[in-house]
């Protein structure tokens, strides 16, 4: 079989905050122009107006993707700077309220709106998306089922958004409880070839409700643009370094999957209600709790997790040449993901002292902080 290209593509959104205040601030139609001078079609306006959102090139490897992702967070954060804003790589703001935000008066965005009611106003949520080169359309939906199994794991390592309107909601993703919401999303349905796929898909396009693959949001979807599997279901990471890590496990989870293929194997396919189980866990409780591991039936906690999914795809990240990236989700689990970092801060700022405002503050200076780190 010949080896797919796996290339890689990073898509994130971010939040814009006043560098004083701390509150969530519209993007000024200065800094989307700014930004699109320089970055072109890598950046666009979101949803809301506080939103912004780029993608990087199609790279070939992490190292390109670093290059091109850093240049990115840097450039918006430069712009932002000019109008007193930051951006914040973080899927919920700590106190912002949806209902004082306002969506962007775009064609796309206002049928969005008019489709899906009060439920797409609630999506004050930044999330980021690993597109992975596969040419096939055969080999994308059978690798879909299979990479379905680790989805929990990526949500897991990504968490980013404890804090909702002010208030701890003492899960590790509140994001994807309020993106559930919208139809068309959770895990994938397990379709059994391309054919199978296209043809669910085209019911709903001949019937005019939807005009294609883009307005499906499942946590992994093959992209309706470009000849890729998308990983959608992970929070957007603060540090650009973390970011890298998932893409990595992405690429090289996929190569391993593919790897298996050729010698006439696979990973075994769970139903969707056990995998949705782990979903939860992983939004619940981050990597904190640990996840089922369904052929052992216990719950094993995720350093080891971690240290198995290194080892299953040690090949395929020498290959791809991009071990230190798999190897750092050892340090996101020993350090806690950012939901974990994020409760640390406000507990700390309320021990000096601190007001519940002054500590929810306080987070979004880390975001700030953090969001830089590796620039």
């Amino acid at each position: 079989m010949k080896e797919p290209p796996f290339s890689i593509g990073i898509e994130e959104e971010y939040l814009l905050v006043d560098r004083d205040s701390l509150a969530l601030a519209e993007a000024p139609e200065g800094l989307m122009e700014s930004c699109a001078s320089e970055l072109e079609d890598q950046v666009s306006p979101e949803f809301l107006q506080c939103q912004i959102e780029i993608g990087t090139k199609v790279c070939a490897d992490i190292g390109e993707a670093r290059e091109d992702l850093r240049r990115l967070r840097a450039t918006v954060s430069k712009h932002a700077a000019y109008y007193n804003l930051s951006p914040i790589a973080a899927s919920c703001h700590p106190l912002a309220d949806w209902k004082t935000q306002t969506h962007t008066d775009k064609d796309r965005y206002n049928t969005l709106e008019r489709d899906l009611g009060g439920v797409v106003r609630r999506m004050l949520i930044c999330g980021c998306h690993v597109h992975v080169g596969l040419e096939d359309n055969w080999l994308r939906t059978d690798l879909m089922r299979q990479l379905s199994y680790f989805l929990p794991h990526l949500l897991a390592l990504s968490t980013s958004s404890p804090f909702w309107q002010g208030r701890d909601t003492q899960l590790a993703s509140y994001r994807i409880s309020v993106f559930d919401n919208l139809p068309r999303t959770g895990l994938p349905p397990q379709f059994e070839n391309w054919e199978d796929f296209d043809r669910s898909v085209q019911i709903l396009v001949d019937m005019g409700v939807i005009e294609d693959s883009s307005k499906i949001w499942w946590d992994l979807r093959p992209s309706a643009a470009y000849p890729t599997l998308e990983t959608r279901i992970m929070d957007v990471s603060p540090r650009m370094e973390h970011t890298l890590t998932l893409a990595a496990l992405n690429q090289c989870l996929l190569r391993m999957l593919w790897r298996l293929r050729a010698k006439n194997q696979r990973w075994r396919i769970y139903d969707r209600f056990l995998v949705g189980e782990n979903r939860w866990r992983a939004q619940r409780y981050g990597v904190t709790e640990g996840l089922i591991d369904f052929g052992r039936h216990a719950i094993v906690p995720f350093a080891e997790l971690v240290e198995e999914l290194i080892e299953v795809i040690e090949e395929d990240a020498g290959i791809l040449r991009c071990q230190t990236e798999v190897e750092r989700a050892r340090e996101i689990v020993a350090n806690g993901t950012s939901a974990t970092r994020q409760r640390a801060v406000a507990a700390k700022a309320k021990d000096s002292g601190a007001d519940h405002e002054g500590q929810m503050r306080g987070v979004v200076s880390h975001l700030i902080d953090e969001f830089h780190a590796d620039l």
